[in-house]
């Protein structure tokens, strides 16, 4: 946080001087739009209850939403606020979210644990600066209603992300009814559907999940 108040403040995107995110680079994010996957929130040529990124699949939570598409930009932007300690970019984050999304009706925010190990590296958990940030903006409580029980990191294809985070998170007690789980990166949909399944488990009737950015299939 001291090198974001001592350094010469340059957007992450253009490297044009003046703010972190520049308002012409901030504009061009892709905002994800409807019509949408009413389960997924994947972008459709039409409205459809599960789209072929979901069907088929056991997903825990009700549905999932994002603010933008993950592109070279937001991809940067991201970098920069889990990478490189720039934390401030959680709340620019959080502010395309809320003008993005309309508030989940739930009772609680929480977020997706880290490792440990990820943790120390970066010294903060991304997600739960996020969930903090937007917890302000929405006037809704935060709390920690998860552990991560191993680590993980979450590449390759969709089926070996899910292998990875099968059985990651437990609860940390019993869940309120209704919960959102925010992250700051939604890929194939496993880690929300692995931390969706937890709180069921602890008690949860409906889950939401929430990300910063999307990642999107071509075609």
């Amino acid at each position: 946080m001291l090198l974001e108040l001592l350094l010469p403040q340059r957007c992450i995107v253009c490297g044009r001087g003046g703010r972190q995110l520049c308002a012409p680079c901030r504009d061009e994010l892709p905002r994800i739009l409807p019509p949408l996957c009413a389960r997924c929130g994947a972008p459709t040529a039409w409205p459809v209850e599960r789209c072929r990124e979901c069907a088929g699949r056991r997903l825990a939570f009700a549905t999932a939403r994002a603010a933008v598409g993950y592109d070279d930009a937001a991809r940067r932007l991201v970098h920069a606020w889990k990478e490189h300690g720039l934390r401030r970019l959680a709340g620019v984050a959080a502010q395309l979210v809320v003008e993005s999304l309309p508030p989940p009706e739930v009772e609680v925010l929480t977020f997706v644990p880290s490792d440990r190990g990820r943790r120390l590296e970066r010294g903060h958990n991304p997600a739960e600066r996020l969930a903090l940030e937007l917890a302000t903006l929405w006037e809704l409580p935060c709390l920690q209603l998860l552990d991560r029980t191993r680590g993980g990191r979450q590449r390759g294809s969709s089926a070996a992300e899910r292998r990875t985070v099968r059985g990651a998170f437990r609860a940390t007690g019993a869940a309120p009814r209704t919960v959102a789980v925010i992250d700051d990166v939604y890929t194939t949909g496993a880690t929300a559907a692995a931390v969706a399944s937890a709180l069921r488990a602890a008690g949860a009737r409906r889950v939401e999940a929430i990300a910063f950015a999307r990642a999107l299939r071509r075609g």
